[in-house]
């Protein structure tokens, strides 16, 4: 159990750190959407940290969606020397992990999930499952 909680804890020190460079610290234009980093785990040794970024641009069709995603990653993969050391200089580490971007698509997931439970008629299966427990023999 113990192993874990130092990448944890330094996953959540460098998501707060990038999070508050993104409002205030980088001005990249490729950048300058609702953009969040949802996550960051960092690998055992420290010397990786995959940071999970989610958009808010959820209106487009999916051809300028990827395109507004790979602008994204590459702006987040530039900025991401500024990044290293202002988490160096915040956290005081002897080794800044390599910064690893990578889209989270949890939310869109989530949304379809939802339009799919929201298309089924559970009454109707509430309905037959009750039927069955009055007709079974006990």
């Amino acid at each position: 159990m113990g192993k874990g909680y130092r990448q944890g804890r330094l996953g959540e020190e460098i998501r707060k750190i990038i999070s508050s460079m993104l409002i205030n610290g980088i001005k990249d234009p490729r950048l300058g959407s609702m953009i969040s980093i949802s996550g960051v785990e960092v690998t055992s040794d420290g010397s990786y940290a995959t940071c999970y970024v989610t958009t808010l641009d959820s209106g487009k069709d999916r051809a300028e969606r990827e395109e507004r995603e790979k602008e994204i990653l590459a702006g987040l993969d530039s900025a991401s020397g500024l990044m290293k050391k202002e988490i160096g200089r915040q956290i005081r580490m002897r080794r800044v992990p390599q910064l690893i971007f990578k889209m989270d698509h949890s939310m869109d997931y989530g949304r379809h999930i939802d339009e799919i439970l929201s298309t089924m008629d559970f009454d109707s299966y509430q309905k037959d499952e009750e039927e069955d427990q009055e007709n079974s023999p006990e």
